[in-house]
C-alpha cells in the first residue's frame, strides 16, 4: 500500500483509530501536550516510516485523517510538552506511545530498560533513548460491519435472573490447558473454552455464568520478567479495549474471543469479565511509559503533591475517574466489551477507586455510578464490585448503590472460620447464610447483591484451605513474603498432602460442608474453577505469577465424586426455591397476611435465645427456609461440632435429600430425632408422599 502521507484534520469525537473504508481517522487525548505526532511503521512493526503531526486540536484531543490508509496499519504516537515531574508533566517524545483505544496490538513488553521515561537514577531528566523499534504499537482495526463483520448468528444474551445465577470464576488458559478432551492446539485458549468438552462440563455442573479473569491486553512486571515469569492472572492492563493475544489459539484473538462468547451463549451460559480500571501496567515512578503517562499523566492518574502517583491500588498508580476523559476511556472500554463482544456483565477489580471523587473520598453516587446508571446498555448488565481498595476508607462492603452486586469477603471469612476454627458465633453464621442482611438490606438492595464465595483466584483454593494451615508461596520467588497470612485455613492435623484415612475423611467432610453452606446460602454463590474437582495449588495462595501446573486444572486426576456432589448441590438449589429466595426473609408474620419464612432453632428444637446466638460454646443449629406451610419449605441441619449431635425435629415426616457426611446415601425419612455426624449438613424437606429427586 502506498500512502500520500498527508494528514488533514479529522474527527475529534471518535477516539482511537477508525477506518471508514476510504482512510483512517486518528484521535488521541493529550490535554497538556504542545503537539502530538502520528508515527507509522513497516509491516514488521520495527522500522518507523513517517512522523506526521496531528493537525487538528479540539478540547484536548489531537486528531487527523489519513486518506488511503487501511486496516492492518501499525502506528503509535509521540507527545511533546513539558518535562516537569514535580507538577505531573512527563512528556518525552523519545518514547513511542500506544493508543489507549487500540483494539489490536503489535508487540509485547519484554522488560527493555528504555521504556522508562526518565534517566536511570535521575528522575529530573527525560531519557533520550528512542524505544520505537520494540515498543508496543497499535494496529488499525476494521469496524464490525460489511465484509469485516463477525457473524453472531442471532446471538442472544441468556438473561439469567440474579436469583438463579451461579458464578464460576475461571482463568481462560488454566481451565482447558491440561484437558485431554480438548484438541491439543486449542488447549488454554478462547477456542478451548468454547470447545464442547468445556461447555459440556459447565452445563453438567450446573453453573449459569462464567466470570473470566482479565482478558484485556496486559503487560508483565519487570521483576517477573527478570525471573522468567509472567503475570498469569493479567491484572496489569496496558490496553483496555484489546483482547489479550496470549489466550488465542489462532492469529485473530478478537474473533476467537467473540466466538467463545457466542458458543457459551448458545449453551445458555453468561459471560462476565473481570476488568481492571483502577490502575495500569505503567506502575509507579520508574515503571514503563506505555501510553497514559506520556500522553497526559496529570489527567489520567491521581497525583500526590510531589507529582508522583498515589498508590491506592498497591500497583504503583491509581487511575482518576473523577477526570472526565479518564472516565470516558473506562466507559468506552465497557461499551466495547458489551456492545461489540456481547459480554453479559463485569466484575470490577478494586472498585472503590472508580467511585472516588475529585478529592479522594468514595462517593456512593459518583460520576462513575451515575454514568453507568444513565447508560441504556450498561445499566442492564450484571455489575459486580470488589468493594475494597487500600486507599483512605477503602473498605466499602455493602456501600455500593442499587443494581450492583458485591464480593462479600465477610461471608468468606465467617464461613471458613465457623467450620474450621469455631470462630464466629452462630448469629454471625446465620447472617452470612441469609445474604448478610446487616450489610445489604438497605436502599433497595436485594439478597442477590451479596456474592458469596469461599475461595477465589486470590488465596487458597478449597482443597488447600483444608490441607494447609500456612501459605507456601516459595515457587513465586519472593521468599514466601507474598500472599495473605490470615487465611482461616486448617490442615486437619498434617500440613499438606496426607494418606492418613482419618485426616482425609475430616478434609472431605469439611469441604462438602463448606460447599453445602455456600450453595444453600441466600445470595449469589460463586465457585472457583477447580474446587469441584479437587484441584490443589500446593499451598500457594498467591499464584498470580504461576503460568504452570500449579494453576492449570489437572483434568486427568479430577475427583469425579466431588464434582458430582457439586452438581447435585446446584441441582437441589434449582429444585427448591427456598434455597434461592428472591427477597429478604421475614422471621415474623405481618398483619396476619404474610407467613414468616425463616425459623431458627437450636439442636434441641427450641427457638434460639440471644445468649445462644452470641455464645461461642456450641456450633450447631437448624433453620427452616421458605414461606410457612408451603410444600417446598426446606430444613437445614448444621452441625459444625467436632462430635456427632442429636437434633430434635418438629412434628412431621421429614425426607432427607442430602447428607454431606455420606453424599451417596439415598433419601431417607425421619421423625422426632436424628443424629448428625461431626462437620455435617443435612437438607430435609417435608414429605408429601411423592418421591423427591434432584
Amino acid at each position: 500500500m502506498t500512502l500520500a502521507l498527508g494528514l488533514v484534520p479529522g474527527d475529534p469525537f471518535r477516539l482511537g483509530s477508525y477506518w471508514d473504508g476510504a482512510g483512517v481517522n486518528f484521535a488521541v487525548y493529550a490535554l497538556n501536550a504542545d503537539r502530538v505526532e502520528l508515527c507509522l511503521f513497516d509491516p514488521a512493526g520495527h522500522r518507523e516510516l513517517a512522523r506526521l503531526p496531528l493537525p487538528g486540536h479540539h478540547a484536548g484531543v489531537w486528531h487527523g485523517y489519513l486518506a488511503e490508509a487501511e486496516p492492518g496499519l501499525i502506528y503509535g504516537f509521540r507527545a511533546h510538552g513539558l518535562w516537569m515531574p514535580q507538577r505531573g508533566h512527563r512528556y518525552n517524545p523519545a518514547k513511542l506511545l500506544l493508543d489507549p483505544y487500540a483494539r489490536r496490538l503489535h508487540g509485547r513488553y519484554a522488560g527493555q530498560g528504555d521504556f522508562c521515561d526518565h534517566l536511570p537514577g535521575d528522575p529530573s531528566r527525560p531519557d533520550p533513548r528512542d524505544n520505537a523499534a520494540h515498543a508496543i504499537k497499535g494496529v488499525v482495526d476494521a469496524p464490525d460491519y460489511g465484509s469485516y463483520a463477525f457473524d453472531w448468528q442471532d446471538d442472544r444474551r441468556p438473561g439469567i435472573a440474579w436469583a438463579d445465577t451461579v458464578i464460576y470464576e475461571l482463568h481462560v488458559k488454566g481451565f482447558s490447558r491440561l484437558n485431554p478432551a480438548v484438541p491439543e492446539a486449542l488447549r488454554g485458549s478462547y477456542a478451548g473454552l468454547a470447545h464442547p468438552a468445556s461447555i459440556d462440563w459447565l452445563k453438567w455442573l450446573g453453573v449459569t455464568t462464567v466470570e473470566l479473569l482479565p482478558v484485556a491486553a496486559c503487560a508483565d512486571e519487570e521483576h517477573l520478567l527478570a525471573r522468567g515469569m509472567v503475570n498469569y492472572w493479567g491484572y496489569n492492563p496496558v490496553a483496555l479495549m484489546a483482547v489479550e493475544e496470549r489466550y488465542a489459539a489462532g492469529s485473530d484473538p478478537v474473533t476467537e474471543f467473540k466466538s467463545a462468547v457466542r458458543a457459551l451463549h448458545a449453551a445458555g451460559i453468561e459471560v462476565l469479565l473481570d476488568v481492571v480500571y483502577n490502575h495500569t501496567a505503567e506502575g509507579g515512578v520508574g515503571g514503563p511509559a506505555f501510553n497514559l503517562r506520556g500522553l497526559d499523566n496529570r489527567s489520567y492518574y491521581r497525583l500526590a503533591p510531589d507529582g508522583h502517583c498515589e498508590n491506592w491500588t498497591g500497583c504503583g498508580n491509581t487511575l482518576n475517574l473523577a477526570e472526565p476523559r479518564c472516565l470516558q476511556l473506562v466507559l468506552d472500554s465497557l461499551r466495547f466489551w458489551a456492545l461489540e463482544c456481547h459480554v453479559d456483565g463485569f466484575r470490577f477489580d478494586l472498585a472503590p477507586i472508580l467511585a472516588r471523587g475529585m478529592h479522594g473520598p468514595f462517593e456512593a453516587w459518583s460520576s462513575f455510578f451515575a454514568a453507568i446508571q444513565a447508560d441504556p446498555l450498561l445499566c442492564r448488565l450484571k455489575l459486580v464490585a470488589e468493594p475494597w481498595d487500600i486507599g483512605p476508607d477503602g473498605y466499602r462492603v455493602g456501600g455500593f448503590p442499587p443494581g450492583w452486586a458485591e464480593w462479600n469477603d465477610r461471608y468468606r471469612d465467617s464461613m471458613r472460620s465457623f467450620w474450621l476454627h469455631h470462630g464466629p458465633t452462630r448469629g454471625e453464621y446465620a447472617r452470612r447464610l441469609t445474604a448478610s442482611s446487616d450489610l445489604f438490606e438497605r436502599r433497595g438492595r436485594p439478597p442477590w447483591a451479596s456474592v458469596n464465595f469461599l475461595t477465589a483466584h486470590d488465596g487458597f483454593n478449597l482443597r488447600d484451605l483444608v490441607s494447609y494451615s500456612q501459605k507456601h508461596n516459595e515457587a513465586n520467588g519472593e521468599e514466601n513474603r507474598d500472599g495473605h497470612g490470615n487465611n482461616h485455613s486448617w490442615n486437619g492435623g498434617v500440613e499438606g498432602p496426607s494418606d492418613d484415612p482419618g485426616i482425609l475423611q475430616i478434609r472431605g467432610r469439611l469441604q462438602r460442608a463448606l460447599l453445602a453452606s455456600l450453595i444453600f446460602s441466600q445470595g449469589t454463590p460463586m465457585l472457583l474453577a477447580g474446587d469441584e474437582m479437587g484441584h490443589t495449588q500446593q499451598g500457594n495462595n498467591n499464584a498470580y505469577c504461576q503460568d504452570s501446573p500449579i494453576s492449570w486444572l489437572d483434568w486427568q486426576y479430577i475427583d469425579l465424586a466431588q464434582a458430582a456432589y457439586v452438581a447435585r448441590l446446584l441441582a437441589l438449589r434449582r429444585q427448591y426455591p427456598a434455597l434461592r429466595h428472591g427477597r429478604w426473609f421475614s422471621a415474623e408474620a405481618h398483619g396476619g397476611y404474610e407467613r414468616r419464612d425463616v425459623d431458627w432453632r437450636n439442636a434441641e428444637g427450641r427457638a434460639m435465645t440471644p445468649a445462644e446466638w452470641d455464645g461461642r460454646e456450641q456450633f450447631s443449629l437448624a433453620v427452616e427456609l421458605g414461606p410457612e406451610g408451603t410444600r417446598d419449605r426446606c430444613l437445614l441441619l448444621i452441625n459444625a461440632e467436632a462430635v456427632a449431635t442429636e437434633f430434635n425435629l418438629r412434628p412431621g415426616r421429614w425426607l432427607r435429600v442430602l447428607d454431606t457426611a455420606e453424599p451417596d446415601a439415598g433419601d431417607a425419612l425421619f421423625q422426632q430425632q436424628v443424629v448428625l455426624p461431626a462437620n455435617t449438613v443435612w437438607l430435609l424437606v417435608l414429605d408429601t408422599g411423592g418421591r423427591v429427586t434432584w
